[in-house]
C-alpha cells in the first residue's frame, strides 16, 4: 500500500509532526482506516458514502434542518428578500460499519436546498473539533488540494506522458510540476493586487503570454510592441517592470 510507504518517509524526516491523512470516500476503506488507526501521531478525515444505517441516524437532524429552512425562507419573504439557498446544520455520532474493526466518530452535514435534502457524512478520528469544524475547515479545506492538482494536469498537461521510456515520460512531468512553480510565484510575488492574483495557470496564460507582439531585438535590450488596442499593457508594464527589478542570482566563479 503505498500510503504506507510515503507515511514511514515523512515520519523519517519528521518524527515529532502531528500527520492528517485526508480524503473521498474512496479512501474511507477497513485496509486504510486500519493502517491508520495504530500509527502514532497519525488522524484521518475521509468522505462517507451513505447507507440506510447512516440516514436513520440522520434523519432527526435533517427533520430540524428542514424546519429550519422553513422559518429562514419565510423570514426572507416577509422582508421581501431573497431566500436562503442552504440551511445546513451539523452533528456528530459514533458509526461503526460491520467492516471495521472498531466504531469512530461520524459528522454529518445536515444540508436543506430548494431542491430538496442533500445530507453529507465524514469519519474520522479527530475527537476535540466541533462537527461544523471538521467538516467546513478541515475536509472542504481539501477542494483546494484539488484544484492545485487539476491545474498542473489540465492546465499545465501533466498527463501527458505518451512517450515510450519511463525516463521521457518523467522528464515530461517534471517540466509541468516546474512550470507550477514558476506560475505560483508569480502569482503571489508579481501578481499580486491584481485580477490575476488567484487566477488558475490557463488564465494567466491566455492574459499575459498569448499576446500578438512584435519584438525587436537590439545589442543592449528588446523590445516589444504592443498593440495599441492590447486591453492588458498596463498589466504587463507592471509584471515586467517587477521582473526587472529581481536581482540575478550569483555566479559562482570559485
Amino acid at each position: 500500500m503505498i500510503v504506507v510507504r510515503l507515511l514511514a518517509f515523512l515520519r523519517r524526516h519528521w518524527p515529532r509532526t502531528h500527520i492528517l491523512v485526508r480524503g473521498d470516500s474512496h479512501f474511507a476503506t477497513p485496509e486504510v482506516i486500519e493502517v491508520l488507526a495504530h500509527r502514532h501521531r497519525i488522524d484521518f478525515v475521509f468522505g462517507l458514502a451513505g447507507n440506510t444505517v447512516l440516514l436513520r441516524h440522520a434523519a432527526p437532524v435533517m427533520q430540524e434542518a428542514r424546519r429550519l429552512h422553513q422559518q429562514q425562507t419565510a423570514l426572507a419573504q416577509a422582508q421581501h428578500a431573497s431566500p436562503p439557498d442552504s440551511s445546513r446544520l451539523y452533528a456528530a455520532f459514533a458509526y461503526g460499519a460491520a467492516s471495521w474493526a472498531q466504531p469512530w466518530r461520524v459528522i454529518l452535514k445536515a444540508e436543506v436546498m430548494a431542491a430538496g435534502d442533500n445530507p453529507r457524512f465524514v469519519v474520522t478520528s479527530l475527537a476535540a473539533p466541533t462537527p461544523q469544524r471538521v467538516y467546513e475547515e478541515i475536509y472542504c479545506a481539501r477542494g483546494n488540494c484539488e484544484n492545485n492538482i487539476k491545474a498542473v494536469k489540465c492546465d499545465l498537461h501533466s498527463d501527458r506522458t505518451s512517450a515510450t521510456t519511463f525516463l521521457a515520460n518523467t522528464m515530461r512531468l517534471l517540466l509541468s510540476c516546474a512550470a507550477y512553480v514558476l506560475h505560483h510565484a508569480l502569482r503571489t510575488q508579481t501578481l499580486q493586487q491584481t485580477a490575476l492574483a488567484q487566477a488558475q495557470p490557463s488564465t494567466v496564460i491566455l492574459t499575459l503570454f498569448k499576446v500578438a507582439t512584435q519584438v525587436k531585438q537590439y545589442k543592449d535590450r528588446i523590445l516589444l510592441h504592443l498593440p495599441s488596442s492590447c486591453p492588458v499593457k498596463a498589466l504587463l508594464h507592471r509584471v515586467t517592470a517587477l521582473l526587472y527589478l529581481v536581482p540575478l542570482p550569483a555566479v559562482n566563479t570559485s
